[in-house]
């Protein structure tokens, strides 16, 4: 818990935009979400994919530093991936959006969706409006996703983007594979 500020302190205050899409809000960070996030995390079957140890997270502090990573590239870069919640609930249920720090390999749009929300259509949903965010804000002409070749759910994802898979790389030792979307080809190829 934060220590209540004094009257009249300024603190900064990121105030990113807020996507609405049929069934979701993408929108930026709030304290709240530091929770569903690390039970995100939590799950081996998630971490394998989106952790930079590939190892869940099992404590509130691992889960909040993850946490501020993500929220923290939107007080840096003034963008980053949203916290996504599910309109009908109002329950955080993932993370997707734009993401490029240091040396990696291009601008990336990036999706998390926690297990209990998968199978829904929900990261496709999620990923087709911050694509459309990321063509209407950047010069980008091709927006990238870093999937691990095993990855067999984010492959399909990309694939219903319309993205294509560009073959492998390495990414802080890891093998991946550069999916891409290009601006020439988006929504006439997504479906």
């Amino acid at each position: 818990m934060v220590s209540p500020i004094k009257p009249g302190a300024r603190l900064l205050q990121v105030d990113g935009p807020v996507i609405e899409t049929a069934r979701l809000i993408l929108r930026p960070w709030r304290a709240s979400d530091i929770a569903g996030n690390t039970a995100m995390l939590s799950d081996p079957g998630t971490a394998r994919f989106i952790t930079p140890d590939h190892q869940p997270v099992t404590s509130e502090l691992k889960g909040w530093r993850n946490a501020a990573v993500i929220a923290g590239h939107w007080a840096l870069h003034g963008f980053g991936m949203f916290a996504v919640e599910e309109k009908s609930s109002s329950r955080y249920i993932g993370r997707v959006g734009p993401y490029y720090p240091p040396e990696w390999p291009g601008f990336e749009v990036g999706w998390g969706i926690a297990k209990e929300h998968r199978g829904k259509g929900y990261a496709v949903e999620a990923a087709r409006a911050a694509i459309d965010f990321v063509f209407a804000n950047f010069t980008v002409d091709r927006i990238i996703h870093c999937i691990d070749p095993a990855n067999v759910a984010s492959q399909a994802v990309a694939r219903r983007l319309g993205a294509e898979n560009e073959g492998p790389s390495t990414l802080e030792g890891d093998t991946i594979d550069i999916w891409v979307t290009q601006r020439s080809r988006w929504r006439r190829d997504a479906s």
